[in-house]
């Protein structure tokens, strides 16, 4: 075997960035140290991994194809130096969450993970599902617990639990003490919704659909917890998931509205790069929540 490790990290991290001088800082090593490493593995088999576009460097279609194998190779000999350094120690793993089950989910299951795996280290990030789904592509997230369908070649996407989306509004609002709401009310309400490209944004726009170019879409908002202070002010209804809302109907904080007549059913996904080595962590991680859900 003629190349290194070091060079792997060193193609990967060019990969990432797109720009060697950021590379190289990454590594915390000089910018021809970089460099230089870039070029010895591919002057090892005389091929070359990018092609320069100004001052970026992008992968040619032979870097496309080595990237995940090289990130598969690098995570595994990761693996290999934490299990010999504490025998056990399941490593670094980067989870990303979508905003809904991450502030309602994952931090549970994170720590059980942790508690069960003394030691461990996770880093959760939580976003939105197309943020998500994009870390998860450039492999700077290990998986992905999502809200949205998608479909992408690279991308394996794995059934977790049901969810659905509830129509709520504020105690006093005039639409509180209807038994089942039409689309006439549906139209006449103002509605405080989710942004696009988030996984709730899609189910409500699927619910919905035929109707939601005739709704008044007030106000467009990145939290669910801005959403519900809002919605409580009386500024409009919206459409959330039920588990983000259970405590607030426990108070009387807000209302359910009935929607019979529309389906809000989703399902709540695992996404993984299919390149990507499935490590005991990772392992571990997906029994944990499929465990959550008995």
């Amino acid at each position: 075997m003629r190349y290194t490790l070091r060079q792997l990290e060193v193609f990967l991290a060019i990969a990432h960035f797109e720009n060697v001088s950021h590379a190289a800082n990454h590594l915390s090593m000089s910018q021809s140290a970089a460099s230089g490493a870039l070029k010895e593995l591919e002057g090892l088999y005389d091929v070359k991994f990018f092609e320069r576009a100004g001052k970026r460097l992008k992968l040619n279609e032979l870097g496309r194809q080595f990237w995940p194998r090289a990130e598969a190779l690098l995570a595994q000999a990761r693996e290999l130096e934490a299990d010999l350094q504490s025998h056990r120690d399941l490593g670094r793993l980067n989870v990303g969450a979508t905003l809904t089950i991450g502030n309602y989910l994952a931090v549970a299951i994170m720590a059980d993970y942790m508690a069960q795996q003394p030691g461990a280290r996770v880093h959760l990030e939580v976003a939105n599902t197309r943020s998500i789904v994009d870390r998860v592509l450039t492999f700077e997230l290990d998986l992905g617990l999502i809200e949205g369908e998608l479909n992408h070649p690279d991308l394996e996407l794995l059934p977790w639990r049901e969810d659905e989306l509830v129509v709520f509004c504020s105690p006093e609002h005039a639409l509180a003490s209807k038994e089942a709401l039409t689309d006439d009310d549906l139209r006449a309400a103002h509605w405080i919704v989710r942004e696009s490209g988030s996984g709730t944004r899609q189910t409500f726009e699927r619910a919905l659909h035929g109707l939601v170019p005739e709704l008044d879409l007030a106000l467009e908002l990145e939290h669910t917890e801005a959403i519900k202070r809002a919605v409580e002010t009386g500024l409009g209804i919206s459409c959330l998931s039920r588990v983000c809302l259970q405590e607030a109907f426990k108070r009387g904080s807000l209302v359910e509205l009935s929607v019979p007549h529309r389906d809000f059913h989703r399902e709540f996904y695992f996404v993984l790069h299919r390149q990507k080595y499935r490590s005991p962590g990772i392992e571990r991680w997906l029994e944990l929540c499929r465990a959550s859900v008995l």
